[in-house]
């Protein structure tokens, strides 16, 4: 194949009327790279930099939101544009990674084919600013070496083109205005393209959020009780469109029910867009108009280090494919990630991985069963669960945090060291948030608020105690610990192994537990979720076809409208995703679409007790500057004239939003 030169591409952009570009951010294009003249200069930026989305619409739908706010504003002005359903529901559909995780190669971006993971250009918008004259005229010269490609316009207009990646091209213009003497001004372009990937656990792949929540239905979905007779049953919201049998006498097919599922990036590991880890790369991207973000999330809910990221994992989720299968299995993620790295490699040699996000350790201590033991009441299900392994205690957490989490943070470290160069400081280890503290750090009293969609959900005041102390006292310490070989963490080589360690989230969290509610909640929810915990309809029979006691519709609810609490509670998870456990183990699957298994699972498995996507923006804030300092993006370049500055994405930590 050949290469296109920057003559064929600047004559193809010309050619095809690419004078106008679209709408730039004036405080972007007065950023670094600029050489001024007198009151002009030279400004230049990525286009659609975000290298995920396959379409510039995406990406300055975001530009727009972001500007001079943080992640957390941005996300939270987001979810009033979007009437609650959430920005990523469209987005989902149009970008470079499909919905079973396999990178587009080549990906079509605005109607050029690339390579994702090994760009050979880049599109950039060139413009002149400052003090230019009126009908003034502009010959532009762009020279990446193969010699210089003119072309001349009026002053005001952009130009668009594509840049050679791995080497510079000066960009030339000889401004003439009348009689006034010609004025020369000089700037050099070169894209800096940053490979980010993502690894981690269910709080790195976002789970809690699916990128298109799911429909409800005003009528109710029966599932059976345990030892219940035929007839022992409640009713909760059902899945729009689903028209078969809701009763709980009235089976129906697992494949007509999945019809009617919520959509998720990737529905095997419940990865989404709203994640901390998106959210960060593609902060970067907004923030710093010269560099492009080659982003590869593999993050996955349930990962621990030894099955998930070191070895394989079960699926969360199995929606069929074309051949009507089920692939049950996900890859593990460093073994994906380091495929990747040689592909890229072997096409581009001194490619090399930038930047990891990573959170994980807490399946490692066993952090689904203290939850499950928190919130698990009623004695026949306590006893089932506790056969089948499904409830840890803190002493189980505390022994596999002293004994097993150590030895694995050794392999994980070993794994990990030859993907980013040896130096384990572009590793960014974001740590957990207590998700029990609202009220400036006061433990949730507990109760059934916010957990009534399963009749045996009851939150235990003390149990729920002992868990947030050993939460915040014991845990996030010794993650601490181990990510920065600190507190007799185990590192040959302190420097080298010593992770970036981000953790300046957890101190707003402490606002924004999973009980946290303000005046300002969705109506929805101060009106339908009631404080008391009785919220559904217990009457079997009312319920089949009003299962909620306000008298509201179910469809009313709104996943992604701001709210006092970052964590999704049980409400959240069902009213959000409402997720058949499809990659269980055969022995735990759900015997039929009514089945009590299914009906406890669909409560927690679509993101109970996971951050929020305000919860995942307040935590991309922590790490975007943890980031920018590791890839050294807030270096001046040297000779070279600042212009007006970017204004930040973050705010201050603790501004109240």
């Amino acid at each position: 194949m050949i290469r296109p030169t920057l003559r064929t591409l600047l004559a193809a952009a010309l050619l095809a009327g690419s004078l106008i570009s679209a709408p730039v951010d004036r405080a972007a294009a007065q950023g670094a790279g600029a050489v001024q003249v007198g009151a002009m200069q030279i400004n230049w930026e990525v286009r659609n930099r975000f290298r995920l989305f396959r379409e510039e619409r995406d990406f300055l739908l975001q530009l727009d939101s972001g500007r001079n706010r943080s992640i957390l504003a941005s996300e939270q002005a987001l979810e009033l544009q979007s009437d609650g359903r959430g920005w990523a529901r469209n987005t989902v559909n149009r970008l470079c990674i499909d919905l079973a995780g396999r990178v587009s190669e080549p990906c079509n971006r605005d109607n050029v084919k690339e390579s994702y993971l090994t760009p050979i250009d880049h599109p950039v918008t060139v413009r002149l600013s400052g003090a230019v004259p009126v009908g003034a005229t502009c010959a532009w010269s762009f020279d990446d070496g193969d010699g210089p490609q003119s072309s001349t316009f009026d002053c005001a207009e952009p130009v668009n083109l594509r840049v050679r990646y791995g080497r510079p091209t000066v960009a030339t213009v000889d401004v003439s205005s009348g009689s006034d003497p010609t004025q020369r001004v000089q700037a050099e372009i070169q894209v800096r393209d940053i490979f980010v990937a993502g690894l981690g656990d269910s709080i790195a792949s976002g789970e809690g959020n699916p990128d298109r929540a799911i429909a409800l239905s005003d009528e109710g979905f029966c599932f059976r009780s345990y030892l219940g007779t035929a007839s022992a049953g409640y009713y909760r919201p059902s899945r729009a469109g689903f028209k078969g049998g809701r009763a709980c006498e009235a089976p129906d097919t697992l494949a007509n029910w999945q019809k009617y599922s919520a959509l998720w990036f990737n529905a095997p590991c419940h990865r989404s867009l709203y994640s901390y880890q998106t959210r960060t790369a593609l902060a970067l991207a907004l923030r710093y108009p010269h560099i492009a973000v080659t982003y590869l999330p593999l993050a996955c809910t349930g990962a621990s280090i030894g099955s998930g990221l070191l070895g394989s994992q079960r699926a969360r989720e199995c929606p069929p494919g074309k051949s009507g299968t089920c692939q049950t299995n996900v890859s593990a993620q460093v073994a994906e990630l380091r495929e990747a790295l040689t592909a890229a490699k072997r096409r581009q040699p001194d490619r090399t991985l930038d930047l990891v996000l990573l959170s994980v350790g807490a399946n490692d201590v066993y952090f689904s069963g203290l939850v499950a033991d928190v919130m698990v009441e009623t004695a026949t299900e306590r006893t089932l669960f506790a056969r089948s392994g499904v409830l840890a205690g803190v002493d189980d957490s505390r022994d596999a945090l002293a004994r097993e989490l150590p030895q694995n943070f050794v392999k994980l470290r070993e794994a990990l060291k030859p993907l980013v160069g040896g130096d384990l400081s572009h590793v960014v280890y974001v740590s957990y948030a207590n998700p029990a503290l609202a009220d400036g750090g006061v433990p949730c009293r507990g109760g059934r608020a916010g957990f009534e969609v399963h009749p045996s959900f009851n939150i235990d005041p003390q149990r729920l105690a002992r868990v947030s102390t050993f939460v915040d006292t014991e845990f996030l310490p010794q993650l601490k610990g181990l990510a920065t070989c600190t507190r007799g963490a185990l590192c040959r080589d302190p420097e080298a192994d010593r992770m970036t360690f981000v953790d300046a989230h957890q101190a707003t969290f402490a606002d924004h537990g999973f009980c946290a509610r303000a005046g300002n909640d969705p109506e929805f929810d101060r009106t339908c979720f009631a404080e008391n915990g009785q919220t559904f309809n217990p009457d079997i029979v009312t319920a089949a076809s009003q299962p909620m006691l306000c008298g509201r519709s179910a469809s009313d609810y709104r996943a992604y409208l701001p709210r006092a609490r970052w964590i999704r509670d049980a409400n959240d998870s069902y009213f959000a995703a409402m997720t058949y456990p499809q990659g269980l183990p055969a022995a735990s699957q759900p015997s039929d679409i009514h089945d009590a298994t299914w009906g406890v699972l669909s409560a927690v498995y679509g993101g109970a007790v996971h951050p929020s996507a305000e919860g995942h923006a307040a935590m991309a804030d922590a790490a975007l500057p943890a980031a920018s300092a590791v890839l050294g993006l807030d270096a001046v370049p040297p000779n070279v004239t600042r212009g007006q500055q970017l204004l930040p994405l973050q705010l201050p930590f603790g501004t109240k939003q």
